[in-house]
Formats: C-alpha cells, sequence, structure tokens
C-alpha cells in the first residue's frame, strides 16, 4: 500500500502569543490507502483540529501534510478548496442537507459545483443512493425522513464521484443505535469497496469498529495500534 496521508511534525497554535492554544503539538501520522481508521479522543483533545487538517479544511501552524504526494500545507483557500473536491468525501454529524431539496437534489448539488453535466450528475447521484439503500426515499425532503435515512443522503452525497478519502466526523452522533449501526454497516461495506475511510469520533464503541485506532490527548497522539478486534465486530 502507498501512503496517502502523510503528516509530519504538524503544529496548530490558536492566539499565538501569551494565552496561545496548541491544539496540535508536533504530531506526525501516516495513513495509507484502503486503510479503515479511528481517530479517538474527547472534546478539546485537538481531534477535530487534526480533522480539519487531515480534510483540507485548515492548514498547520508548522509541518507538513502530503495528501497523495502533494503538500497542502501552504496551500490558499481556493487550492485547498479543489484539493477537497477531488480527493475527499465528507459525512458530518449534523448531516448538513439542505431542507428544501429531496434527497437526489442534495446529493446531485455537489456534483453541480464540481461541473459534472446533468445526465451523468443523475445517474452518479442516483447510483449512490441506490448504494445506501434509499432507491425509495430519492423524492422525500430531509423532513420526511429519520435521522438515520438523513445521513445515508449524508454519504451518498460524500461517495457520488467517488473520492478515494471518507471522512467521517462523529458519523453516528446524532443517531439510535439501531440506525448508528446501519452507517458502520455502509462505512465497512465502502472500505471493502477499496476507500480510505478516516473516523473521528469519542466514542469508544464506534472506534472499536475500525481496523486502525489512533487515540489523541492534548493535541498529541498517545496510542497508534492495530484493532486486534476488527474482525469479530
Amino acid at each position: 500500500m502507498s501512503a496517502l496521508v502523510e503528516i509530519r511534525d504538524i503544529c496548530k497554535i490558536y492566539n499565538p502569543g501569551e494565552n496561545e492554544v496548541k491544539a496540535l503539538d508536533h504530531v506526525s501520522l501516516t495513513i495509507h490507502e484502503n486503510e479503515f481508521v479511528a481517530i479517538i479522543g474527547q472534546s478539546g483533545s485537538g481531534k477535530s483540529t487534526l480533522m480539519n487538517m487531515l480534510g483540507c479544511l485548515d492548514v498547520p501552524t508548522n509541518g507538513s501534510y502530503f495528501l497523495h504526494g502533494q503538500d497542502v500545507s501552504h496551500m490558499s483557500d481556493n487550492e485547498l478548496s479543489d484539493v477537497r473536491n477531488k480527493e475527499i468525501g465528507f459525512i458530518f454529524q449534523g448531516f448538513n442537507l439542505i431542507a428544501g431539496l429531496t434527497a437526489l437534489e442534495n446529493v446531485e448539488l455537489p456534483l453541480i459545483y464540481r461541473g459534472v453535466g446533468k445526465k451523468e450528475r443523475l445517474r452518479l447521484a442516483n447510483t449512490a443512493l441506490n448504494k445506501v439503500g434509499l432507491e425509495d426515499r430519492k423524492t422525500h425532503r430531509p423532513s420526511e425522513m429519520s435521522g438515520g435515512q438523513q445521513q445515508r443522503v449524508a454519504i451518498a452525497r460524500a461517495i457520488a464521484q467517488a473520492p478515494p478519502i471518507i471522512l467521517a466526523d462523529e458519523p453516528t452522533g446524532n443517531l439510535d443505535s439501531g440506525s448508528s449501526k446501519e452507517i458502520m454497516e455502509i462505512l465497512k461495506k465502502l472500505h471493502e469497496e477499496g476507500r480510505t475511510v478516516i473516523l473521528i469520533t469519542h466514542d469508544n464503541g464506534i472506534a472499536g469498529q475500525a481496523k486502525r485506532i489512533i487515540k489523541i490527548i492534548d493535541g498529541k497522539i498517545v496510542q497508534d495500534s492495530a484493532n486486534d478486534n476488527f474482525e469479530n465486530t
């Protein structure tokens, strides 16, 4: 496997000076293609800041980040936006769906931004919704769907153009146990199909379903190990 993500000695400092906060403290990390990784930490641990770095939503104060061999550490906002569009499918705790759009239209929306033609856009959106088991909910709006169904729409939106990385931030945080199980099964299947899945969570039970667990405390990685129980989850 080749390295997909390489973070080298990254620091992220907010409010530099007397009251500075070091959200990430000399973090180094490599993630290879087709890994299923959970990054676990409690509130204030630095996991959200690390997610923002991995997702090219922010840049480090110091250190380097190579994505697919390209240094993205010092890119402009527009350049980072292009990288995100090509490389990363985001799944958020809050779903982030547009209330006035149907499931199909929500999945289509980022494809419009990427300049995908109408016919291909419809094909990709329909295929993605079928993959998450929402064949019969495509014309429904978010208010007409359960939380689990809304999160499946969000996953379909993230995978529609087959990005190599799925970055899931607390994807089960707003869901009941049954819906959480469904979402985790979809993420496992995406991993089996060859996607790299990076899961951000505070929940040990959710993290325990990944193949590799990285624990972060006070901006430092304190554990990075294979999950010996993965096959049994």
